[in-house]
């Protein structure tokens, strides 16, 4: 690769910069195979709960991989918090940090431990290469570490301030052992945080690959160029949207511990290149364990802006600039110490949603999508480990139906936002667990009815194998279905059942923590649909005929929403 030119505020090549910000792309990637290839985790290796990223010295995010949008707030806040803890003086080659602290280093929740490394280049600190995994536990009062019901950060697992795991290349063990023997899987922790501290050296090496090959004060001068060419084409994007302030809110069922819904509310504010997103309206800190520290809320605006005004902008440091964010102190988005935070995420996805909702106001009629299901569906499952030595933890996120969009039906079964992880395939699960995987599907009826369908959730129906197994779900929008946009209908709501199909059925609160399931006994979890867009009588009656042949819909919910008439007209209708 050649750079044979430094990239000026008014002068930008374009080919040059897309063949450097794939290299450097390319560098993220690389590093988040190795991660998922090494780790011995199923969360990790399978599920790929985990993101990678480079920055510069001055921890300025310079590329990150396609993996947890989420996370790019604990990736950002680790690194702030090495350098607040250390100053470039007390870094040294050879080192490596970690941390996961919501309050002291930046987190986002306990169970995401970061992993940051320190790249030299003649003798100074020019780079740094991060990582972060989701480990399925990190000790606290509940097997996985996070439940709705917790109360407080200390609830949740060991607190990990910046600390050096790694000094001038060796390996402190001794704080690598006390941390693993703070969880209920000391192996897999032992072993996913060395993988996490390889991965890293893998991107040093391919970093200073690259420099050896361009040149550090061209790969200096390039990547100043990249951060701003992302910022200056963020600001003509907002430039070119109206001004004035919208509003979208959503509302979250309780607080995690019961109660009244909770509102969440996103004011968005354009003016000269600048947005200005504000959650003054939404709901009082949660009792429970849903508060939104800074780090998860900066992230989860970030990608709702990059997603709605352009998608194909490279994440990084020049992205955030035209975005302030602002949030009362004391609400679920701006949480006082020591709230606990180890459901997040669900907030984190409203917020997202809001904020999507919000810009969709100011853009054109093209761009309009209704709501997603905008929450994140959890189950875990532990007991006692092979041969009754120790304890497993299986944890996985599921998803649901996207919002239908002016161009077309929304996607069926699909992570939205700032979550994106995939499955643990069945027989994955049942060769490494004592757990049977009954039913895993698209619901029909769950997508909202409209000119384009809101997408279907999904069916994840799991029995236990073991007398002593305990099951926490966690999945909100129980009460409020996904809104429809220009007249779409809602989306289905989510449900929780046991022993679903016998006689002995029940149905469960959506949120459980600690449920005993013994031997032979089931959990089905049916996730919640997206809005549908435009006015139902404006669907195509081939897509009608399609949703009812395709089992998506059934015949009584598509004469309800449709009509009798249409149906029956679209169902008699041969295919052209």
């Amino acid at each position: 690769m050649s750079i044979s030119t430094t990239l000026s505020d008014d002068a930008f090549d374009p080919i040059e910069m897309e063949v450097f910000s794939n290299r450097l792309l390319s560098i993220t990637e690389e590093m988040g195979n190795t991660l998922i290839r090494s780790s011995f985790s199923s969360n990790i290796k399978e599920r790929k709960d985990c993101s990678v990223a480079l920055f510069d010295g001055q921890g300025r995010l310079i590329a990150q991989a396609a993996h947890v949008p989420v996370h790019l707030g604990s990736l950002s806040g680790g690194i702030d918090a090495v350098l607040r803890r250390y100053g470039v003086a007390g870094i040294r080659p050879g080192d490596a940090f970690l941390c996961n602290d919501s309050y002291l280093a930046g987190g986002t929740h306990a169970p995401d431990i970061t992993v940051i490394t320190p790249i030299f280049c003649e003798g100074d600190l020019r780079f740094f290469a991060a990582n972060i995994g989701h480990h399925t536990d990190v000790g606290g009062a509940v097997p996985g570490s996070t439940s709705h019901h917790l109360k407080t950060v200390w609830e949740e697992g060991i607190r990990l301030p910046a600390m050096r795991i790694v000094r001038q290349g060796e390996l402190d063990l001794d704080l690598l052992e006390m941390i693993a023997h703070n969880t209920r899987e000391y192996d897999y922790r032992m072993h996913d945080i060395r993988a996490q501290i390889a991965t890293n050296e893998k991107g040093a090496r391919l970093m200073l690959e690259l420099v050896d090959q361009a040149g550090l004060p061209v790969v200096l001068a390039a990547i100043d160029g990249i951060l701003r060419y992302t910022e200056r084409r963020l600001r003509n994007r907002i430039a070119q949207l109206p001004e004035g302030t919208v509003s979208f809110f959503e509302r979250m069922d309780d607080d995690g511990l019961g109660g009244d819904p909770v509102k969440i509310q996103a004011n968005v504010h354009a003016r000269d290149g600048q947005l200005f997103v504000d959650f003054t309206g939404t709901g009082a800190q949660a009792r429970g364990a849903f508060n939104l520290p800074a780090s998860a809320l900066h992230a989860s605006v970030y990608f709702a802006v990059k997603a709605m005004l352009d998608p194909e902008l490279m994440p990084n440091n020049g992205l955030f600039q035209p975005i302030t964010i602002t949030a009362p102190e004391g609400t679920i988005t701006n949480p006082r110490f020591p709230a606990a935070v180890g459901a997040r995420v669900t907030t984190a996805q409203r917020v997202a949603g809001t904020v999507i909702g919000a810009l969709g106001q100011l853009l054109p009629q093209d761009k309009a999508m209704a709501s997603c299901n905008d929450v994140m569906p959890s189950m875990l499952f532990s007991g006692p480990g092979p041969g009754g030595k120790g304890t497993f933890v299986y944890l996985e996120t599921l998803g649901g139906g996207a919002g239908g969009r002016a161009l077309g039906d929304g996607m069926d079964g699909i992570q939205v936002h700032v979550t994106n992880t995939s499955n643990l395939p069945a027989e994955a699960l049942e060769i490494e667990y004592p757990l049977l995987v009954e039913e895993y599907a698209l619901v029909g009826d769950t997508g909202g009815a409209g000119r384009h369908r809101g997408g279907m959730g999904i069916a994840r129906q799991i029995r236990s194998l073991h007398d002593q197994m305990i099951c926490t779900v966690r999945c909100d929008a129980a009460l409020f279905g996904a809104a429809g946009l220009n007249g779409g209908g809602l989306g289905a709501t989510s449900t929780l059942t046991e022993n679903a199909g016998r006689p002995d059925e029940k149905r469960l609160p959506n949120k459980i923590s600690g449920h005993a399931l013994p031997t032979g006994r089931s959990v089905r979890l049916e996730t919640p649909g997206g809005g549908g867009y435009g006015v139902p009588g404006e669907r195509d009656m081939s897509a009608i005929r399609k949703d009812v042949r395709g089992g998506k819909v059934s015949r009584a919910a598509a004469e309800r929403d449709y009509g009798v008439e249409k149906v029956a007209q679209a169902l008699d209708k041969k295919e052209p």
